[in-house]
């Protein structure tokens, strides 16, 4: 029986952080690594116009989205979580992009209860529309947010561009190994702990 419902971001959470770089190396003619995004926002990260950076990503959007490959760890404990729990997909992406996205979950075998592609980085009235028990994460202000307004766990996978201090409630992991550990604990206590490390 499931009964606890997550709310899965997935840029950068389920898709690996490092999916956009080739295509901005690429693109604006870089030779940049994920350690070189020290903030969420490209424009200001890599100094680029924002219009500029704005138009090219609308036009690489769905080429980027379609390739992306998966973060460390997400394939396996999706897999091992969809028996256990309502797996939301919650997402800024636009809603033009949901065909796009639906065939990128079939092809990699991630399944889904639901996907809600928002149009927005606010996705605090979608977490409280599915009552979301703990929500996946990797943009700083969102976790934060959603932690505060919600009173929920947020677990915030680790990135160079999130490394603002967070609240108790927002926990940082490394990888998808380290989420399945930190919830198995959680399901077993309810209490939020910080992540044991070994």
């Amino acid at each position: 029986m499931k009964e606890k419902r997550f709310g899965i971001d997935i840029d950068g959470t389920v898709t690996c952080p490092t999916s956009l770089v080739p295509f901005i190396n690429d693109a604006f003619s870089l030779n940049i690594t994920l350690e070189d995004i020290k903030k969420y926002d490209l424009s200001e990260a890599l100094n680029i116009p924002p219009d500029k950076m704005r138009d090219w990503f609308d036009k690489t959007e769905p080429e980027i989205y379609a390739s992306s490959p998966l973060a460390e760890g997400a394939g396996a404990v999706l897999s091992k979580w969809q028996h256990q729990f309502h797996l939301l997909f919650i997402s800024a992406r636009r809603q033009h992009l949901f065909d796009i996205t639906e065939t990128w979950f079939k092809d990699k075998s991630i399944h889904y209860d639901h996907i809600e592609l928002i149009g927005s980085h606010n996705k605090l009235e979608a977490a409280k529309q599915y009552e979301v028990d703990i929500f996946f994460e990797d943009k700083h202000d969102n976790a934060v947010m959603l932690a505060e307004e919600l009173c929920i766990p947020v677990i915030l996978f680790n990135t160079p561009y999130n490394q603002d201090p967070i609240p108790k409630n927002v926990i940082r992991v490394n990888n998808w190994y380290e989420a399945d550990s930190w919830v198995n604990q959680w399901c077993k206590t309810k209490e939020i702990v910080p992540l044991a490390r070994t």
